[in-house]
């Protein structure tokens, strides 16, 4: 779950990290009054779930509350990367003398946490590994022993030459991890720690994302979830207990296991095509996930057909048809759907499937050529 700039500075203040006063404004009106409350120049931020926020004019200057106003009038509304900009954040601007970055990820291969700084902040840091990997530090983290303070010293040791900013910024970094393991984050960030004319170091922005799967002893964080935010399309598939995710190509995949799921969108791309997404509609036999599910894909206007993959064990097969049968009843889709359906009540499945005269095939490659070929790719 990703929360917003505002509410992940929030919780780095509730830690002790130095962040900027700021508040949140829904109207011009309120980004005026907050500015005015202020009585210093101020950055009007767009608060949406995607990066390059500032790339696309959503994050502004303004010297005055005036000037706040009309920037918060251009920034709300403002559509950045299929989001519409509903709040703003409008926070203290700061005297920038220098740009850090710090992160924490969880690394799989290691089983470890992992805190990357780099004393080239301010961009993406994605673009400072492709460009200077050298300016990249990365220490990886005993899960048991927690980070230990001289191990905090030495990366801020990385980013700082003056004593108390090292000082300020190994107790910054001490805080971010505390943050990030008893909040169940996969991914604290701040991009870019700066440093101020008064020597003081300062989170500037910040970034949180939180696992799915500890929400449930993360009722705070959990409350923050914004859904306006969100692709509709992902709420849906949640509502639903799909696991969905999308992607950018045209070939929508129906799939039962994660396995088999990333197996499908290989060949998809193997064969020439583009999946459109992910979705694993799991070992349940539901017939209403998959009218759910197929109703999800058909929201996507990039989707030229539809694979539907399934591998029968716990799931029955003649279920699934059930599923596409009402689906095609209900949902009416204009675009082809292609149907492999082997495993647990195939032969039944395939009796089910004859009411709807749907394209089927009886192995992988087979199924995925065929989608393929009738989206015209």
């Amino acid at each position: 779950m990703k929360i917003h700039e505002y509410q992940a500075k929030q919780i780095f203040a509730a830690a002790g990290i130095v962040v900027p006063e700021g508040d949140i404004a829904t109207t011009p009106v309120e980004a005026y009054n907050l500015a005015v409350k202020y009585n210093k120049p101020v950055m009007v931020k767009s608060q949406v779930h995607v990066g390059g926020r500032g790339k696309a004019g959503g994050i502004k200057y303004a010297e005055n509350a005036e000037a706040a106003k009309i920037l918060a009038t251009q920034i709300l509304g403002m559509d950045i990367k299929g989001l519409t900009v509903k709040k703003v954040l409008v926070t203290v601007a700061e005297d920038i003398i220098s740009e850090s970055y710090v992160g924490i990820i969880l690394d799989r291969a290691s089983k470890k946490p992992v805190i990357m700084v780099s004393s080239a902040g301010g961009v993406d840091i994605e673009e400072v590994a492709a460009k200077t990997p050298e300016k990249i530090f990365k220490l990886f983290v005993d899960p048991v022993e927690g980070l230990k303070a001289f191990q905090a010293r030495n990366l801020a040791y990385k980013l700082y030459r003056d004593i108390n900013q090292v000082r300020k910024a190994a107790d910054i970094i001490m805080k971010l991890y505390k943050t990030f393991w008893e909040s169940d984050a996969s991914l604290v960030e701040i991009n870019p720690l700066i440093t101020n004319t008064a020597s003081d170091v300062i989170a500037l922005d910040a970034k949180m994302n939180i696992d799915d799967n500890c929400l449930y002893r993360q009722p705070d964080i959990s409350a923050m979830r914004d859904l306006d935010a969100e692709d509709p399309a992902e709420v849906k598939a949640r509502e639903a207990d799909l696991s969905f995710v999308k992607l950018d190509g045209s070939i929508g995949c129906i799939v039962n296991g994660a396995g088999l799921a990333m197996a499908t969108m290989d060949l998809v791309k193997r064969y020439g095509g583009e999946p459109a997404n992910f979705l694993d509609i799991g070992g349940s036999s539901n017939p209403q996930k998959v009218v759910d599910a197929v109703d999800i894909i058909l929201s996507d206007s990039n989707v030229k057909a539809i694979l539907i993959n399934i591998f029968g064990g716990i799931t029955r097969c003649d279920d699934v048809a059930n599923g596409i049968v009402e689906a095609v009843k209900q949902l009416q889709p204009e675009v082809p759907i292609v149907v492999r359906l082997t495993g647990t009540n195939e032969k039944e499945a395939a009796k089910i499937l004859k009411k709807v005269k749907l394209p089927s095939e009886d192995t992988l490659d087979k199924v995925v050529k065929k989608t393929i070929e009738l989206a015209g790719i």
